[in-house]
């Protein structure tokens, strides 16, 4: 998995160095609202899908008439989720504050494709966007009595969205983790190894220069 998301980023450095030249260059800021949920390798924990928040900075280099480019941005995120032993109430579990409250600094790398369409391209344009997350730990590292974050949490991002007049983009996007975001550091009783991923949504405000 590494081997392959280092071929992606390298594919995506090359390409921005092949198109910079004729390139159309903006940076921004970018905030917005992260929903997200721990998927468990195992089913006696579940979670909640809760709100946290994200604010950060990015850069877009898009290719002329062909609408196609990168953004990168980085990001701080907090997130949070409540998850508990499976059969008892979320709010009362012992078991409720693993992963409650965890920020990242978090890198997503996208290829982004504006569509053109006549008449109106200039005033509101939509586009698509997929790319790998590189999300870096800054909160405390253990999770719970039992279970521990991990410093680098690795997703890959699905998103749509609308550029307004060029400067404003509004966009919503899926991030699928590819690896554990926490896991245990000591069984209990009989209980088997379990660990987790971030599974979550994103809802953000941009404006480019």
């Amino acid at each position: 998995m590494k081997r392959v998301l280092s071929v992606i980023v390298i594919a995506f450095i090359g390409l921005a160095a092949a198109t910079s030249a004729s390139a159309q260059f903006k940076f921004g800021l970018k905030a917005g609202v992260a929903v997200n949920n721990l998927k468990f390798s195992e089913d006696i924990i579940k979670a909640d899908n809760r709100a946290g928040f994200t604010g950060g900075a990015m850069v877009e280099f898009t290719a002329p008439i062909l609408g196609l480019g990168l953004d990168a941005s980085v990001m701080y995120v907090h997130r949070t989720a409540d998850s508990y032993l499976s059969g008892t109430n979320s709010e009362t579990s012992e078991y409720n504050e693993i992963g409650k409250k965890r920020d990242y600094i978090d890198i997503p790398l996208n290829l982004k494709w504006k569509i053109n369409i006549p008449a109106v391209g200039k005033i509101v344009k939509p586009y698509i966007a997929t790319g790998p997350a590189f999300a870096f730990l800054v909160s405390k590292q253990d999770a719970s009595e039992f279970f521990k974050n991990k410093k680098c949490d690795i997703s890959w991002n699905f998103g749509v969205g609308l550029e307004l007049f060029s400067h404003l983009q509004v966009g919503a996007s899926y991030g699928l983790g590819l690896t554990k975001a926490l896991e245990t550091v000591k069984v209990v009783d009989d209980m088997p190894t379990i660990d987790g991923k971030n599974k979550y949504w994103t809802i953000t405000a941009a404006y480019l220069f």
